[in-house]
């Protein structure tokens, strides 16, 4: 293993305005090591200081009363920094999530982060599926993926489904593996093989040769293929 570490993550905001007075309500990031989650992740509900629509409820679950004693997005982004540390980040729709997480970061005096810094799994699979539908729900389906823990658009869900995604786009499970390291444990086993000094006897008798030979020649006769060039 190449000890890579990587972190899918993915928000749930107010809006689609990242500059405006949309903010962000869900963070969740899930930590990867060679495209596998490890088990460790870190999550936040975030009050946004403002009301939350009811066509956001219905997609997020998140509502303005739930959201009004969670922390500022100042109170948490130490441990969203600490979390994510100097990892790449990998969301889907990469521009939306860095658009709210950079304004978000900006208001609270911290550095925004590079573009360079993230991997947009929608440009993969737009590249694996020109012209398919491309979606998070979309590619679950098409890599058999369970979605049955999504009932609403849940970051911390969303992200964990995003992870196994990423892995099916990067090759799926086989492409963690590290074939080169194995072959260099892999345990190599030499068998000799001897010639028997006397062949077995037979175990048909007489009288079953008979009746085999009287049934080929009954049924195949001189086209059976060890009769042929026989005269």
């Amino acid at each position: 293993m190449s000890g890579v570490r990587e972190i899918a993550f993915d928000t749930e905001t107010t809006g689609f305005d990242a500059r405006g007075d949309d903010r962000v309500t869900e963070i969740g990031c899930v930590e990867l090591i060679d495209f596998l989650p490890t088990g460790k992740t870190w999550h936040a509900h975030i009050n946004p200081q403002r009301e939350i629509s009811a066509r956001v409820t219905e997609i997020t679950g998140l509502t303005t009363e739930f959201l009004k004693d969670k922390p500022l997005f100042k109170d948490v982004a130490d441990g969203f920094c600490e979390f994510v540390g100097n990892s790449p980040l990998v969301a889907h729709n990469a521009d939306f999530d860095r658009g709210f997480i950079n304004a978000e970061l900006e208001r609270s005096d911290f550095e925004p982060y590079p573009r360079n810094r993230f991997i947009d799994t929608l440009v993969l699979a737009r590249q694996k599926f020109p012209g398919a539908s491309n979606s998070l729900d979309a590619l679950c389906k098409r890599f058999d993926i369970s979605l049955a823990s999504r009932t609403t658009h849940g970051a911390l869900i969303d992200a964990e489904l995003l992870a196994k995604v990423y892995l099916e786009l990067k090759g799926g499970r086989v492409r963690s593996f590290d074939l080169q390291n194995e072959k260099k444990d892999a345990v190599i086993i030499s068998a000799v093989v001897r010639s028997r000094p006397s062949p077995l006897p037979s175990f048909i008798t007489e009288e079953e040769q008979a009746k085999h030979k009287a049934f080929v020649d009954n049924a195949l006769g001189e086209t059976a293929i060890w009769n042929r060039g026989k005269a």
